[in-house]
């Protein structure tokens, strides 16, 4: 099967297009035909480690790999169809179409991937095409798990997000909305209208205001991209207000652990869910018109590496999309 493979860290261009050998699924698994796949962040951070958060660069290498990477294939989430099964495998059948997020197993940038039926796997939502199906999960997740989970985000509360046109951004304005919040969103001003049609209240361009110095305080703020710290966000937080930091490195954990033991506001920061339950809510929304996919650009396979640049400018809207199979 084709794939695209990297056997070095580095830039795009360690991304090559390969042939491989297609995986069998075991007892308990499933063989997804993938249809297409995308570039989020972290699979950016697992090929170059430019970005890694602060503190977790030895950690990353060592799991993922120190010298060179330990598994080949990128790729995290994905959308495709099911065609073969486990003699195990109970909640899924050949012909299933099929959306998930593998974070620890990767391995989607590639025509064919295994997968645990246990894993994070759900039936696509049918009004979604391949494409914007695997546009949903990292995202979505991502945002579910700090807003729901972490900050247990409740109607009329005041958030902000920080980054609110990318790929965890733009669901978490979305998802913020479903919750009954009222949601403003920070972002360039080439991407103001996009935020606004995702249903933000207020929406600050960060060229032209600096959110941490215009006077407005909010229970919550959501940094999405990893750009600004609770210090600099004091004066824009309530007091016992949160911060959320999705992109956090270890200064953010170790401030986690302080700021609940001394009370006042406080640092949250964590790792996404990929859970069926989680999983089949965000399913729920997208069904229910609740949330919907942000693509910004779409690349077929053979040119993942220059979807990768793309990424790497830091300019993308919401998700960058690889095309596997027509």
């Amino acid at each position: 099967m084709k794939a695209i493979v990297y056997h070095e860290y580095g830039p795009a261009e360690v991304l090559k297009l390969a042939e491989v050998a297609k995986p069998a699924p075991k007892d308990d698994e499933v063989l997804i035909r993938i249809h297409a796949t995308s570039v989020t962040t972290g699979d950016v951070n697992m090929r170059g480690f430019t970005f890694v958060p602060r503190g977790f660069g030895l950690i990353s290498r060592l799991g993922f790999g120190y010298r060179r990477p330990s598994k080949a294939i990128l790729g995290v989430e994905f959308a495709g169809e099911i065609e073969a099964v486990g003699k195990n495998v109970t909640l899924f059948k050949a012909g299933d179409q099929v959306f998930g997020l593998d974070g620890a197993g990767i391995g989607a940038y590639a025509e064919y991937k295994c997968m645990p039926e246990s894993g994070g796997l759900a039936l696509k939502p049918a009004s979604l095409t391949y494409e914007e199906a695997a546009a949903v999960p990292n995202g979505a997740l991502t945002a579910l798990t700090f807003l729901k989970k972490l900050a247990n985000l409740r109607p009329g509360q005041q958030i902000l997000v920080n980054g609110a046109s990318g790929s965890v951004g733009s669901a978490a304005v979305q998802i913020a909305k479903y919750l009954g919040a009222e949601v403003t969103g920070v972002c360039s001003a080439a991407n103001v209208s996009l935020v606004k049609s995702l249903g933000a209240d207020h929406v600050i361009d960060y060229t032209r205001e600096d959110f941490t110095r215009g006077g407005q305080v909010y229970d919550i703020v959501f940094d999405t991209v990893g750009k600004t710290s609770l210090a600099r966000c004091r004066k824009a937080l309530r007091p016992g207000g949160l911060f959320l930091a999705s992109a956090g490195g270890l200064p953010e954990f170790v401030q986690m652990l302080w700021t609940s033991l001394v009370g006042g506001q406080k640092v949250l920061a964590g790792v996404s869910s990929e859970s069926k339950e989680d999983l089949a809510l965000v399913k729920e929304l997208v069904e229910t018109g609740k949330l919907r996919p942000v693509i910004d650009r779409r690349y077929p396979l053979e040119q993942t590496a220059e979807a990768h640049r793309y990424v790497d400018t830091g300019r993308k809207k919401g998700n960058v999309v690889i095309t596997v199979a027509a």
